[in-house]
């Protein structure tokens, strides 16, 4: 039967009907709330959303956004020569990007595109990039198109966008603690650590302890707001990369959303926020989203192992089965327990010559890599 796919604007301009076919939104990463929380509060992106239509019931999803990337935030992570990588940076449109990201461009992980269950997968995956296509045709002065972030089970449905003339690249893997139900507590969590990583774990909560913590509401949240913003804003330049800065506004809006689900916690010294954390439960998983670190106190009262020692905490007293720590800084991340689960984006360039061209960089991309320690007796 025919596929057809029809493009909204705005989460405000979907059907109900739509959310109601695709029975999506117990994953608060495809709820219309959640969505709407970040078009509405980043408001410099052009988000678009994707159904893909069987005799008008939709069958699947794909949300996107329109963003400018500086070209060489994204060279500097291919591995070439200094001097090819000048001539790369001049090429590409004054050193700025126009990219098209399929998949929540703040996120890390597999939350971009969503079909429904009993549909052909191939298929129906193949109809949500022609809708891409036909997306990226209708969009002025753009460059790139990028489809992120899949797992090595969703690869056998995602290999086709080669066909579609995309070329594969594994990026940085996300971090996973998978807790025991026998963790009831951040002292159980600890008496399962070998000696030198419980060490590890008690000296980051000796050296925070003249920090006081907060757990944010959304009053809170809309206080300290620009302490926040620039908290995260250390972090983002403290990130080898990072396609777009959020407007923190959007916090505001998921936990008055999402309530309890949705957790912000402060780290205050001297009355001065020096750090916050921010996390959602999802269904049995706990994400960590964004942080914030002042680095001039992070050595000194150990505001970072911290964080990761609480995002252990907080996913032990929701009774999470999983706890996802994200990108970057995976080694430290290890010696709490994580593991690297895989991920790998598709990129094209919209032109099929400059295209051809990019393929070999996007081959050549590193990912970094760390000790995976193994913390557990």
């Amino acid at each position: 039967m025919l596929l057809k796919s029809k493009i909204f604007n705005s989460v405000i301009d979907i059907p109900q009907q739509y959310w109601e076919n695709l029975n999506c939104s117990d994953n608060i990463y495809y709820s219309p709330d959640f969505l709407f929380a970040f078009e509405k509060a980043n408001q410099t992106i052009e988000f678009n959303y994707i159904f893909i239509l069987k005799s008008d019931i939709a069958v699947a999803f794909a949300n996107t956004q329109i963003v400018t990337i500086g070209v060489e935030t994204i060279t500097k992570n291919i591995r070439m020569s200094s001097k090819l990588r000048a001539i790369v940076n001049r090429s590409f449109c004054n050193n700025q990007l126009r990219v098209l990201f399929c998949g929540n461009v703040f996120l890390s992980g597999e939350y971009g595109t969503f079909l429904r269950d009993g549909e052909d997968k191939i298929e129906t995956f193949n109809a949500l990039a022609e809708g891409v296509k036909k997306l990226t045709k209708a969009t002025r002065r753009l460059h790139t198109i990028f489809i992120k972030d899949f797992h090595d089970e969703s690869l056998y449905i995602t290999e086709h966008l080669k066909s579609f003339d995309y070329a594969a690249m594994q990026v940085e893997s996300n971090m996973i603690i998978t807790l025991k139900d026998e963790w009831t507590s951040f002292e159980n969590f600890k008496n399962a650590l070998k000696s030198k990583y419980r060490i590890k774990a008690n000296r980051a909560d000796s050296k925070s302890e003249p920090l006081e913590v907060k757990v944010f509401d959304a009053n809170d949240i809309l206080k300290y707001k620009d302490d926040l913003q620039a908290l995260y804003q250390n972090t983002i330049d403290n990130a080898d990369f990072n396609a777009q800065i959020l407007n923190l506004d959007t916090y505001s809006l998921l936990k008055k959303a999402f309530e309890d689900k949705f957790t912000v916690k402060g780290y205050f010294l001297d009355g001065q926020l020096v750090g916050f954390l921010s996390a959602m439960q999802n269904q049995t998983n706990l994400d960590a989203h964004f942080i914030g670190i002042d680095y001039s106190k992070n050595k000194e009262y150990a505001i970072y192992p911290r964080i990761l020692n609480d995002y252990v905490r907080l996913g032990i007293s929701t009774k999470s089965k999983q706890i996802n720590l994200g990108r970057t800084a995976s080694e430290i991340k290890s010696t709490l327990g994580a593991k690297p689960i895989n991920l790998t984006c598709y990129c094209k360039h919209r032109r099929y010559l400059p295209n051809q061209i990019l393929k070999p960089f996007i081959k050549n991309v590193q990912i970094k890599s760390f000790k995976q320690h193994q913390p557990f007796k």
